[in-house]
């Protein structure tokens, strides 16, 4: 029998993701008590009404809820071997990090080993959805689990979703990046022919946007500057969603494809694009794969 959510929380990785997040719990009433060894982060979250912790196991010792936000799976393991003996038994542990779903299997796996409960609650929706609490959870663990982890899921986001058991909620993280990374490849291609070819950026748009190419990419990301007010491409490709994540995520897509004898030919290529790109161009947005595909084609646009 689950137990009932408290208002005291645990948030541990408070980056451009996991800060605004944790200030939103702030807002809604609940406790944070905030870990994260950056010290510009810990300044942030004061401000934001959290309490900073140094240390995490400290942090999860009065907390009911565990969430972390943290950059790979191996981090995510290594931090629940830290953890998982300082909680109280019954703690539920809310992994938002976009990581392998083996990785969230073993966290998993982990964390009941320990006498916990644990979810995988990857999100999607980018720093401008964490800060206005639009994200979009895909949840995978027990129904009582995301049943106990929905109300604060709910004010960090606008839709969430249960998928399934443990892990399925990156299965279907990692399959909605490969869509993505996959479509702004191809709409970043279509750009740059149309530029040969002498289409304008807007005329582009206007039909594209309104005919069978329309994608989400293009219709709210943009990756060229004007028809889309609001994309990073308007702001020298500042992220957003930086490269080094999509191909971080292209990455996990391409070893779930291998691992799972899918023959996804267009995914492998795709994570092999971003990883090239990654190499110098890691803190640029991901719509930033045009201007390397300009550049590749031989010219650079004025």
């Amino acid at each position: 029998m689950s137990t009932t959510v408290s208002k005291k929380v645990a948030f541990l990785g408070l980056g451009h993701m996991g800060g605004p997040m944790a200030a939103n719990l702030v807002k809604a009433g609940y406790e944070v008590l905030a870990f994260d060894p950056v010290p510009a982060a810990q300044d942030q979250a004061r401000e934001d009404g959290a309490t900073v912790v140094h240390d995490a196991a400290r942090a999860v010792a009065d907390a009911d809820v565990v969430i972390t936000m943290l950059p790979n799976g191996r981090i995510v393991l290594d931090v629940y071997g830290d953890i998982l003996s300082a909680a109280a038994p019954g703690t539920l542990f809310v992994d938002c990090s976009t990581i392998d779903v083996a990785d969230a299997k073993a966290a998993a796996e982990l964390a009941a080993a320990a006498g916990h409960r644990a979810v995988d609650a990857p999100v999607s929706g980018g720093v401008a959805g964490a800060a206005a609490g639009t994200l979009t959870f895909m949840v995978g663990g027990a129904e009582a689990d995301f049943a106990d982890a929905l109300p604060l899921l709910e004010v960090m986001g606008g839709k969430v979703v249960h998928c399934g058991g443990a892990g399925v909620g990156q299965a279907a993280k990692v399959c909605n990046n490969m869509i993505l990374g996959i479509s702004m490849i191809g709409l970043s291609e279509a750009i740059v022919l149309g530029e040969k070819l002498g289409l304008s950026h807007d005329k582009f748009f206007d039909v594209v946007s309104t005919a069978s190419g329309q994608s989400w990419a293009l219709t709210s990301y943009c990756p060229v500057p004007g028809p889309v007010p609001t994309s990073p491409a308007n702001n020298d490709y500042q992220p957003g969603f930086a490269t080094a994540l999509m191909s971080k995520d292209l990455g996990l897509a391409a070893g779930a494809l291998a691992a799972n004898g899918v023959d996804g030919q267009i995914g492998q290529l795709a994570a092999q694009i971003y990883s090239r790109f990654n190499q110098d161009e890691a803190g640029k947005d991901f719509s930033a794969i045009v201007t390397d595909i300009r550049k590749r084609s031989g010219g650079e646009r004025e």
